[in-house]
């Protein structure tokens, strides 16, 4: 699936829901599902700045695709950031980079959150793209030194 798709998706997802407490208890659920992340991972260099909780996020490149993982200790927070997973998780750093996110928007995720967790919401959005901005230039470093080992 597209990252569009997945956002379309989980628009219809939301759409269905009218009241905002239905909404905060489908990212509750959605947090609860997610799997929990390695305590490995659970590191200071993983700590998203910004946030009010704590979110540790852990990013891997394999297959040319950024896999996410990440952890809350709220369960909103953690619901927030399994939707975030969802739509980027398995994609390029370019998809990435480039996706347009406006489900956060359409679902009225923005103006229902509080300023500290919205302002913790960009964080994670922003710290995402720092893993596919990161894992894009190494992997383009990585494709110029195997053309410049071809030629000599």
């Amino acid at each position: 699936m597209t990252i569009q798709e997945i956002q379309d998706e989980i628009i219809e997802e939301f759409s269905e829901l009218d009241d905002w407490m239905d909404r905060y208890q489908l990212l509750i659920d959605l947090g609860n599902e997610q799997e929990p992340l390695d305590e490995k991972y659970k590191t200071e260099s993983n700590l998203i700045d910004g946030c009010q909780s704590r979110v540790w996020l852990q990013a891997d490149y394999r297959d040319g695709k950024l896999w996410f993982t990440a952890e809350s200790d709220a369960l909103i927070v953690k619901g927030i950031v399994s939707l975030l997973i969802r739509v980027l998780s398995g994609h390029t750093p370019q998809e990435i980079l480039d996706a347009d996110l406006y489900f956060i928007e359409r679902i009225g995720l923005h103006e229902h959150l509080s300023p500290t967790r919205s302002n913790g919401l960009l964080a994670m959005v922003k710290q995402m793209r720092a893993y596919a901005m990161a894992f894009r230039v190494k992997s383009e470093e990585g494709r110029r030194t195997k053309e410049e080992g071809e030629k000599h």
